[in-house]
Protein backbone atom coordinates (compact mmCIF):
# COMPACT_ATOMS: atom_id res chain seq x y z
CA UNK A 1 0.00 0.00 0.00
CA UNK A 2 1.53 3.27 -1.14
CA UNK A 3 0.91 6.26 1.13
CA UNK A 4 0.85 9.55 -0.76
CA UNK A 5 1.90 12.88 0.71
CA UNK A 6 -1.75 13.92 0.70
CA UNK A 7 -2.72 10.95 2.86
CA UNK A 8 0.31 11.45 5.10
CA UNK A 9 -0.77 15.04 5.72
CA UNK A 10 -4.30 13.93 6.61
CA UNK A 11 -2.96 11.34 9.06
CA UNK A 12 -0.89 13.99 10.89
CA UNK A 13 -4.16 15.75 11.81
CA UNK A 14 -5.15 12.78 14.01
CA UNK A 15 -2.59 13.54 16.67
CA UNK A 16 -3.75 11.25 19.48
CA UNK A 17 -4.28 8.08 17.46
CA UNK A 18 -2.17 4.94 17.55
CA UNK A 19 -0.40 3.54 14.46
CA UNK A 20 -3.11 0.90 14.03
CA UNK A 21 -5.89 3.46 13.71
CA UNK A 22 -3.83 5.56 11.30
CA UNK A 23 -3.10 2.45 9.26
CA UNK A 24 -6.82 1.71 8.96
CA UNK A 25 -7.56 5.29 7.92
CA UNK A 26 -4.78 4.97 5.36
CA UNK A 27 -6.35 1.74 4.07
CA UNK A 28 -9.58 3.58 3.30
CA UNK A 29 -7.80 6.61 1.81
CA UNK A 30 -5.52 4.39 -0.30
CA UNK A 31 -8.20 2.10 -1.75
CA UNK A 32 -9.75 2.09 -5.19
CA UNK A 33 -9.82 4.69 -7.94
CA UNK A 34 -9.48 7.64 -5.54
CA UNK A 35 -6.49 6.17 -3.70
CA UNK A 36 -4.16 8.82 -2.38
CA UNK A 37 -6.29 11.82 -3.32
CA UNK A 38 -7.81 12.51 0.10
CA UNK A 39 -11.25 11.97 -1.43
CA UNK A 40 -13.56 9.01 -0.91
CA UNK A 41 -16.67 7.37 -2.25
CA UNK A 42 -18.14 4.86 0.20
CA UNK A 43 -21.03 2.45 -0.36
CA UNK A 44 -23.28 2.08 2.74
CA UNK A 45 -25.96 -0.63 2.72
CA UNK A 46 -27.83 -0.40 6.03
CA UNK A 47 -31.19 0.50 4.50
CA UNK A 48 -32.49 -3.07 4.85
CA UNK A 49 -32.41 -2.61 8.61
CA UNK A 50 -33.87 0.87 8.47
CA UNK A 51 -36.62 0.37 5.88
CA UNK A 52 -36.92 -3.36 5.24
CA UNK A 53 -35.65 -5.53 2.39
CA UNK A 54 -38.45 -4.88 -0.08
CA UNK A 55 -38.40 -1.08 0.19
CA UNK A 56 -34.64 -1.27 -0.19
CA UNK A 57 -34.03 -3.94 -2.82
CA UNK A 58 -37.20 -4.73 -4.79
CA UNK A 59 -36.33 -2.24 -7.54
CA UNK A 60 -33.11 -4.20 -8.20
CA UNK A 61 -33.69 -7.87 -7.44
CA UNK A 62 -29.99 -8.73 -7.38
CA UNK A 63 -29.51 -6.42 -4.39
CA UNK A 64 -31.16 -8.90 -2.02
CA UNK A 65 -27.81 -10.77 -2.11
CA UNK A 66 -25.09 -9.32 0.16
CA UNK A 67 -22.40 -10.45 -2.28
CA UNK A 68 -23.91 -8.10 -4.88
CA UNK A 69 -22.99 -5.07 -2.77
CA UNK A 70 -19.44 -6.26 -2.05
CA UNK A 71 -18.88 -6.80 -5.77
CA UNK A 72 -20.44 -3.46 -6.70
CA UNK A 73 -18.16 -1.57 -4.32
CA UNK A 74 -15.07 -3.49 -5.47
CA UNK A 75 -15.80 -3.30 -9.21
CA UNK A 76 -16.56 0.43 -8.97
CA UNK A 77 -13.20 1.03 -7.26
CA UNK A 78 -14.74 2.54 -4.14
CA UNK A 79 -12.95 3.47 -0.93
CA UNK A 80 -14.91 1.30 1.51
CA UNK A 81 -18.10 -0.71 2.07
CA UNK A 82 -20.25 -0.11 5.17
CA UNK A 83 -22.97 -2.46 6.40
CA UNK A 84 -24.50 -4.04 9.53
CA UNK A 85 -23.12 -7.19 11.12
CA UNK A 86 -25.04 -9.87 9.22
CA UNK A 87 -24.35 -8.42 5.78
CA UNK A 88 -20.61 -8.22 6.42
CA UNK A 89 -20.61 -11.74 7.85
CA UNK A 90 -22.31 -13.00 4.69
CA UNK A 91 -19.34 -11.97 2.54
CA UNK A 92 -16.47 -11.84 5.02
CA UNK A 93 -14.55 -14.83 3.69
CA UNK A 94 -15.28 -14.39 -0.02
CA UNK A 95 -14.12 -10.76 -0.04
CA UNK A 96 -11.52 -10.73 2.73
CA UNK A 97 -8.92 -8.06 1.98
CA UNK A 98 -10.64 -6.93 -1.23
CA UNK A 99 -12.01 -3.65 0.17
CA UNK A 100 -11.93 -1.90 3.57
CA UNK A 101 -15.14 -2.50 5.49
CA UNK A 102 -16.97 -0.43 8.10
CA UNK A 103 -19.18 -2.24 10.61
CA UNK A 104 -22.37 -0.22 11.20
CA UNK A 105 -22.89 -0.81 14.90
CA UNK A 106 -26.34 0.60 15.59
CA UNK A 107 -29.60 0.52 13.68
CA UNK A 108 -33.29 1.36 13.86
CA UNK A 109 -36.27 -0.12 12.03
CA UNK A 110 -39.45 1.29 10.55
CA UNK A 111 -41.75 -1.12 12.42
CA UNK A 112 -41.55 0.94 15.61
CA UNK A 113 -43.17 4.33 16.16
CA UNK A 114 -41.66 7.15 14.14
CA UNK A 115 -41.71 9.20 17.36
CA UNK A 116 -38.80 7.12 18.67
CA UNK A 117 -35.57 8.83 17.58
CA UNK A 118 -33.00 6.30 18.70
CA UNK A 119 -31.11 3.22 17.51
CA UNK A 120 -30.12 -0.05 19.13
CA UNK A 121 -26.50 -1.21 19.32
CA UNK A 122 -26.47 -4.35 17.15
CA UNK A 123 -22.78 -5.32 17.01
CA UNK A 124 -19.54 -5.08 18.98
CA UNK A 125 -15.98 -3.90 18.46
CA UNK A 126 -14.92 -7.54 18.73
CA UNK A 127 -17.16 -8.29 15.76
CA UNK A 128 -15.34 -5.59 13.78
CA UNK A 129 -11.97 -7.10 14.65
CA UNK A 130 -13.15 -10.63 13.85
CA UNK A 131 -14.39 -9.51 10.43
CA UNK A 132 -11.21 -7.55 9.61
CA UNK A 133 -12.96 -4.19 9.46
CA UNK A 134 -11.08 -0.92 9.17
CA UNK A 135 -13.63 1.09 11.13
CA UNK A 136 -16.84 1.07 13.10
CA UNK A 137 -19.82 3.22 12.14
CA UNK A 138 -22.41 4.71 14.49
CA UNK A 139 -25.44 6.99 14.05
CA UNK A 140 -26.30 9.85 16.39
CA UNK A 141 -29.44 12.01 16.27
CA UNK A 142 -28.53 15.50 17.54
CA UNK A 143 -31.70 17.17 18.78
CA UNK A 144 -33.59 13.98 19.66
CA UNK A 145 -34.79 13.28 23.20
CA UNK A 146 -32.37 10.31 23.41
CA UNK A 147 -29.38 12.27 22.09
CA UNK A 148 -27.39 12.11 25.32
CA UNK A 149 -27.81 8.34 25.58
CA UNK A 150 -26.43 7.97 22.05
CA UNK A 151 -23.46 10.20 22.92
CA UNK A 152 -22.63 7.98 25.88
CA UNK A 153 -22.88 4.84 23.74
CA UNK A 154 -20.49 6.13 21.07
CA UNK A 155 -18.11 7.42 23.74
CA UNK A 156 -17.63 3.87 25.04
CA UNK A 157 -17.54 2.21 21.61
CA UNK A 158 -15.13 4.78 20.16
CA UNK A 159 -12.76 4.35 23.09
CA UNK A 160 -12.79 0.58 22.67
CA UNK A 161 -12.34 0.84 18.89
CA UNK A 162 -9.39 3.23 19.13
CA UNK A 163 -7.72 1.05 21.75
CA UNK A 164 -7.55 -1.80 19.21
CA UNK A 165 -6.61 0.38 16.24
CA UNK A 166 -9.94 0.86 14.47
CA UNK A 167 -11.19 4.13 13.00
CA UNK A 168 -14.55 5.67 13.94
CA UNK A 169 -17.16 6.92 11.48
CA UNK A 170 -20.14 8.87 12.86
CA UNK A 171 -23.37 9.36 10.94
CA UNK A 172 -24.67 12.65 12.44
CA UNK A 173 -28.32 13.14 11.50
CA UNK A 174 -30.29 15.88 13.31
CA UNK A 175 -33.78 14.74 14.34
CA UNK A 176 -36.50 15.57 16.82
CA UNK A 177 -36.89 18.99 18.39
CA UNK A 178 -36.77 21.05 15.23
CA UNK A 179 -38.80 21.70 12.09
CA UNK A 180 -38.61 19.36 9.11
CA UNK A 181 -36.61 21.92 7.05
CA UNK A 182 -34.42 22.41 10.10
CA UNK A 183 -33.06 18.87 9.87
CA UNK A 184 -30.98 19.92 6.88
CA UNK A 185 -30.60 23.63 7.68
CA UNK A 186 -27.08 24.99 7.31
CA UNK A 187 -26.82 25.94 10.98
CA UNK A 188 -28.11 22.56 12.16
CA UNK A 189 -25.98 20.43 9.81
CA UNK A 190 -22.81 22.35 10.64
CA UNK A 191 -23.58 21.98 14.36
CA UNK A 192 -24.22 18.25 13.94
CA UNK A 193 -20.94 17.81 12.06
CA UNK A 194 -19.05 19.70 14.77
CA UNK A 195 -20.56 17.50 17.49
CA UNK A 196 -19.43 14.37 15.65
CA UNK A 197 -15.90 15.80 15.57
CA UNK A 198 -16.11 16.58 19.28
CA UNK A 199 -17.21 12.98 19.95
CA UNK A 200 -13.99 11.74 18.38
CA UNK A 201 -15.01 10.76 14.86
CA UNK A 202 -12.27 10.26 12.30
CA UNK A 203 -14.77 10.42 9.43
CA UNK A 204 -18.02 12.39 9.71
CA UNK A 205 -21.10 11.69 7.61
CA UNK A 206 -23.82 14.34 7.30
CA UNK A 207 -26.53 15.25 4.84
CA UNK A 208 -26.01 18.04 2.35
CA UNK A 209 -27.17 21.30 3.98
CA UNK A 210 -29.90 23.55 2.61
CA UNK A 211 -29.92 27.36 2.84
CA UNK A 212 -32.58 27.17 5.57
CA UNK A 213 -31.51 28.61 8.94
CA UNK A 214 -33.38 27.07 11.86
CA UNK A 215 -32.16 29.22 14.74
CA UNK A 216 -32.83 32.95 14.97
CA UNK A 217 -29.59 33.27 16.93
CA UNK A 218 -27.66 31.66 14.07
CA UNK A 219 -29.43 33.95 11.62
CA UNK A 220 -28.26 37.00 13.59
CA UNK A 221 -24.68 35.67 13.72
CA UNK A 222 -24.63 35.01 9.99
CA UNK A 223 -25.94 38.48 9.21
CA UNK A 224 -23.62 40.22 11.66
CA UNK A 225 -20.57 38.47 10.21
CA UNK A 226 -21.62 38.67 6.54
CA UNK A 227 -21.78 34.88 6.25
CA UNK A 228 -23.64 34.01 3.06
CA UNK A 229 -24.57 30.45 2.10
CA UNK A 230 -26.37 30.95 -1.19
CA UNK A 231 -24.71 28.05 -3.02
CA UNK A 232 -24.16 24.43 -2.07
CA UNK A 233 -20.41 24.95 -2.47
CA UNK A 234 -20.53 27.70 0.17
CA UNK A 235 -22.54 25.53 2.53
CA UNK A 236 -20.22 22.54 2.11
CA UNK A 237 -17.22 24.78 2.77
CA UNK A 238 -18.81 25.95 6.03
CA UNK A 239 -19.51 22.39 7.19
CA UNK A 240 -15.88 21.50 6.46
CA UNK A 241 -14.77 24.51 8.50
CA UNK A 242 -16.95 23.31 11.40
CA UNK A 243 -15.13 19.95 11.31
CA UNK A 244 -12.11 21.51 13.04
CA UNK A 245 -11.32 23.69 10.03
CA UNK A 246 -10.91 20.64 7.81
CA UNK A 247 -8.84 18.62 10.27
CA UNK A 248 -11.48 15.89 10.21
CA UNK A 249 -12.68 14.04 7.12
CA UNK A 250 -16.29 14.80 6.19
CA UNK A 251 -18.38 12.99 3.59
CA UNK A 252 -21.92 13.72 2.49
CA UNK A 253 -24.82 11.31 2.07
CA UNK A 254 -26.70 10.84 -1.17
CA UNK A 255 -30.04 11.62 0.47
CA UNK A 256 -33.41 10.78 -1.07
CA UNK A 257 -33.77 9.23 -4.51
CA UNK A 258 -32.43 11.55 -7.22
CA UNK A 259 -31.62 11.43 -10.91
CA UNK A 260 -28.00 10.83 -11.90
CA UNK A 261 -27.43 14.40 -13.04
CA UNK A 262 -28.44 15.81 -9.64
CA UNK A 263 -26.13 13.37 -7.84
CA UNK A 264 -23.19 14.40 -10.01
CA UNK A 265 -23.99 18.09 -9.47
CA UNK A 266 -24.00 17.47 -5.71
CA UNK A 267 -20.56 15.84 -5.99
CA UNK A 268 -19.24 18.84 -7.91
CA UNK A 269 -20.39 21.13 -5.09
CA UNK A 270 -18.85 18.83 -2.46
CA UNK A 271 -15.56 18.80 -4.38
CA UNK A 272 -15.56 22.57 -4.89
CA UNK A 273 -16.41 23.18 -1.23
CA UNK A 274 -13.54 21.06 0.03
CA UNK A 275 -15.57 18.07 1.23
CA UNK A 276 -13.87 14.69 1.25
CA UNK A 277 -16.45 12.82 -0.79
CA UNK A 278 -19.74 10.98 -0.93
CA UNK A 279 -21.22 8.10 1.02
CA UNK A 280 -24.03 7.00 -1.23
CA UNK A 281 -26.26 3.95 -0.89
CA UNK A 282 -29.77 3.61 -2.29
CA UNK A 283 -29.10 6.07 -5.10
CA UNK A 284 -26.61 3.47 -6.32
CA UNK A 285 -27.79 -0.03 -5.42
CA UNK A 286 -31.43 0.60 -6.42
CA UNK A 287 -30.22 1.18 -9.98
CA UNK A 288 -29.35 -1.62 -12.43
CA UNK A 289 -25.72 -2.67 -11.97
CA UNK A 290 -24.33 -1.13 -15.18
CA UNK A 291 -26.13 2.13 -14.52
CA UNK A 292 -24.83 2.15 -10.94
CA UNK A 293 -21.27 1.53 -12.12
CA UNK A 294 -21.55 4.36 -14.65
CA UNK A 295 -22.83 6.75 -12.00
CA UNK A 296 -20.09 5.79 -9.54
CA UNK A 297 -17.46 6.25 -12.23
CA UNK A 298 -18.81 9.74 -12.89
CA UNK A 299 -18.54 10.56 -9.17
CA UNK A 300 -14.96 9.30 -9.11
CA UNK A 301 -14.08 11.51 -12.07
CA UNK A 302 -15.58 14.53 -10.29
CA UNK A 303 -13.51 13.88 -7.17
CA UNK A 304 -10.38 13.38 -9.26
CA UNK A 305 -10.95 16.95 -10.43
Amino acid sequence: MRITRKVQKILTQYESDCPGTKMNLARILSQGKLAGTGRMVILPVDQGFEHGPDRSFATNDAAYDPHYHFKLAIDAGLSAFAAPLGMLEAGASSFAGAIPTILKMNSANSLVSSDIKNQAVTASVQDALRLGCSAIGFTIYPGADDTYEMYEEIKELALEAKEVGLAVVIWSYPRGNMSQPGETGIDVISYAAHMAALLGAHIIKVKLPSSHVESSISQEIYQRNDMIFGTMKDRVRHVVKCCFNGRRLVVFSGGSTKDSESIVEDAKAIHAGGGNGSIIGRNVFQRPREEALSLLNNLVQVYKG
